[in-house]
């Protein structure tokens, strides 16, 4: 005998409204940084209006992607594009990563040969880049906590905030003292303090993509749980991983020995699942342990398999 029982819940905040704004202004943005830095002769100026080019395409990523997973299953892809934002949320990772490698190449080849820069118009041009990027920041401040994929486009933009706080600090050094080796000191020290919140978004994608159990799971406690239910001998083949950036799902094969259990009993192992760990796509079958056939995935108590399935 055996039920399977499907639960989704599908808590996605619609953030197309976010990503409209915050790729508007980010435009915005590169537009007056790109012209400025030609009138100012900074190559700073330009250089950070490619860099704030890249994160329009990483906010038009994340949102194509957040777009991609609301999209119906079909035949083909049972579970429709759920992973979609997994895999952006990677790339973001990853992009990050190599605009935080160009700002340090950049800053290390300044400490030989420190550049004049024209220090008001530097300070100007990134306080302006603090508001619209602190701006777009909040936009998905609120999700970011829930959704790596949202996690992904606030780091960018919160990344480009201190970027540009850290470029109006260093024009103050230079309009008022003359310290031109300030600029690509502040800019290693950003970088350094950024790295650590970009390799936290690379590991947990990383760990998405390969359907590692997600850290807001606790495996032990929810063995527990299975294992102390009353009528429940054992359990095998227990899988936990994210559907998608904000879905968890669940399987397993409970072997009983009440033949009586009905749906009255899965329904509340799938509310439990999902109100106590997050698991908001469960399917459980049941087997009973008086059945002359074992489960061809119980490996457990198939003392010929010398290969444990976890």
């Amino acid at each position: 005998m055996s039920h399977s029982h499907h639960g989704h819940s599908h808590h996605v905040s619609n953030y197309n409204r976010a990503f409209a704004i915050g790729i508007a202004l980010n435009i915005i943005f590169v537009v007056i940084e790109a012209v400025y830095g030609v009138l100012a002769d900074s190559l700073a100026l330009i250089a950070d209006a490619g860099h704030n080019l890249s994160d329009v395409f990483s906010l038009m990523l994340a949102w194509g992607a957040s777009y991609l997973a609301g999209l119906a299953a079909t035949e083909k892809r049972t579970y429709g594009l759920r992973k979609a934002p997994v895999l952006a949320s990677l790339a973001s990772a990853i992009l990050l990563l190599l605009a935080l490698g160009g700002i340090a190449w950049e800053a290390i080849s300044r400490f030989g040969n420190p550049a004049p820069v024209e220090g008001m118009t530097m300070i100007v041009v990134a306080a302006i880049g603090v508001l619209i990027n602190t701006l777009t920041a909040l936009l998905f401040f609120s999700g970011q906590k829930d959704d790596l994929n949202i996690k992904g486009a606030f780091l960018h933009m919160a990344a480009d905030a201190v970027v540009s706080l850290g470029v109006v600090v260093a024009g103050l050094f230079i309009l008022f003292n003359g310290w031109f080796w300030i600029d690509p000191v502040i800019s290693l020290i950003i970088v350094a303090v950024i790295l650590v919140g970009t390799l936290g978004l690379l590991k947990d994608s990383m760990n998405y993509a390969l359907d590692a159990v997600p850290d807001s799971v606790d495996i032990a406690a929810l063995k527990h749980y299975i294992n102390d239910l009353e009528s429940v001998e054992r359990i095998h083949d227990l899988h936990v991983w994210p559907l998608s950036t904000t879905e968890i799902a669940l399987t397993v094969h409970l072997v009983v020995n009440d033949t009586k259990l009905d749906n009255h009993f899965l329904c509340h192992l799938q509310q439990h699942f999902q109100t106590h760990f997050d698991i908001a796509h469960s399917t459980i079958q049941i087997e009973s342990s008086s059945a002359e056939q074992n489960c061809m995935l119980d490996n457990d108590h198939k003392p010929q398999h010398e290969h444990e399935h976890n």
